[in-house]
């Protein structure tokens, strides 16, 4: 899918810090946090949220009262006057929602719509459905996030089978997976020199709690200090499997937004009038069942050709990687630069909390953009269902 009439408004975006599940955000409603966090965004950017003329609401894991979505998050946010869908697509959520209202920028739909992606894998929901089929109507039962991390039902796998099938297909080894992890960790650290400046170009603090127990969450919580040394003494999780416990990510909490707006709208909200995000193209793509980690290959390839443009045209090249592996073929079939991927961050190290991660990374993808001048800029990322999505940015200007 090519856009040609699709722009961001620099700083018109946020991410909140990703907590490691069951950390300061676990207990936080997950629809609530998301919004006070949006209007501390709306009040440090200056931006009017009336301004908005429809809204997307990405979530993938139910929390109490998510019936009411996007009306609901919208209210919250300062516009009760707009509506829109919610939304859920496993790991590329954070895309789908931009897509979408890419959709109604190119069409001539809206002029200002807000993507907005929540989600708190703590404390998941146990889920029971009714049953009268079963002797006493006994119910049955999910508990949401364990058992669809550990089963697909369709492919009929674990996610992490997923990779090792991926990982043995492509010959990739455990020593590759870690030297790839030792690196992103790495490259997060770059996100923290000079006390946090990239990160906080973007990030808006999660302020959790009540009356004496509130509190500000400034940066990312349950990050593991990864050496290359620490990571080969570990053990690949499945006998005779590749990754291990290092090389792969975890579960977290956190949002993120981002308003997708025309050429003219951009040029009001953005908080640099010399800088230019233009959106040119999506890609979506499945892969053969039980390799969901290689289905970012066709995704990037549909994005790329959307745009008009080549791997090599890229200047920076972020990626939803929960297995070290995904990069490592990615880049192998891409022939990208491996060590340069990811720079200042990656969902391998600062965690998954579904929706908002490919988000996040789009965002820190426009950043890095920024911080070299502009360019290319391509997004590749995974989901469950062995599917993928692919983006492809340009930033002129600075």
């Amino acid at each position: 899918m090519a856009f040609s009439k699709v722009f961001i408004p620099y700083g018109a975006y946020w991410s909140s810090p990703f907590s490691k599940w069951q950390g300061s955000l676990a207990n936080e409603h997950a629809v609530e946090l998301a919004a006070k966090t949006g209007r501390k965004f709306f009040e440090l950017r200056k931006i009017d949220p009336m301004k908005l003329d429809n809204l997307y609401f990405g979530i993938t894991i139910p929390q109490t009262s998510v019936f009411y979505g996007g009306p609901w998050v919208a209210a919250m946010l300062g516009n009760p006057d707009i509506t829109g869908p919610m939304i859920g697509q496993a790991c590329i959520t954070g895309i789908t929602v931009t897509k979408l209202a890419a959709q109604d920028i190119e069409n001539g739909l809206t002029s200002a719509t807000l993507a907005i992606t929540a989600d708190r894998c703590s404390n998941g929901p146990h889920m029971v459905f009714a049953s009268q089929a079963k002797p006493g109507a006994t119910p049955n039962s999910e508990d949401w996030v364990w058992d669809n991390f550990g089963y697909d039902p369709w492919a009929k796998n674990s996610m992490l089978q997923t990779a090792e099938n991926v990982a043995a297909e492509h010959g990739v080894t455990k020593e590759q997976m870690d030297e790839v992890t030792a690196r992103r960790y790495e490259q997060y650290a770059m996100s923290l020199d000079d006390d946090r400046a990239f990160q906080r170009r973007y990030m808006v603090p999660a302020e959790v709690g009540k009356g004496k127990r509130a509190k500000l969450i400034e940066g990312d919580e349950g990050i593991f200090p990864t050496t290359l040394e620490g990571l080969q003494k570990l053990k690949p999780v499945l006998p005779e499997g590749q990754v291990s416990y290092g090389s792969q990510t975890h579960p977290a909490d956190g949002n993120a937004g981002i308003i997708v707006t025309t050429q003219e709208v951009a040029a009001e909200m953005s908080q640099d009038k010399n800088i230019t995000i233009q959106v040119l193209g999506f890609g979506t793509a499945r892969t053969k069942k039980g390799f969901m980690a290689a289905a970012m290959v066709p995704a990037a390839r549909a994005a790329l050709e959307h745009a008009g443009l080549k791997p090599s045209d890229m200047k920076a090249v972020k990626t939803h990687n929960p297995f070290a592996v995904n990069d490592i073929v990615l880049a192998k079939e891409l022939e990208l630069d491996l060590d340069n991927m990811n720079n200042y961050g990656c969902s391998l190290v600062f965690g998954h909390p579904q929706g908002p991660t490919a988000m996040r990374t789009v965002v820190e993808l426009i950043e890095e953009l920024v911080t070299k001048g502009g360019g290319y800029g391509m997004f590749s990322g995974c989901a469950a269902g062995d599917t993928a999505a692919g983006l492809i940015i340009k930033v002129s200007g600075k």
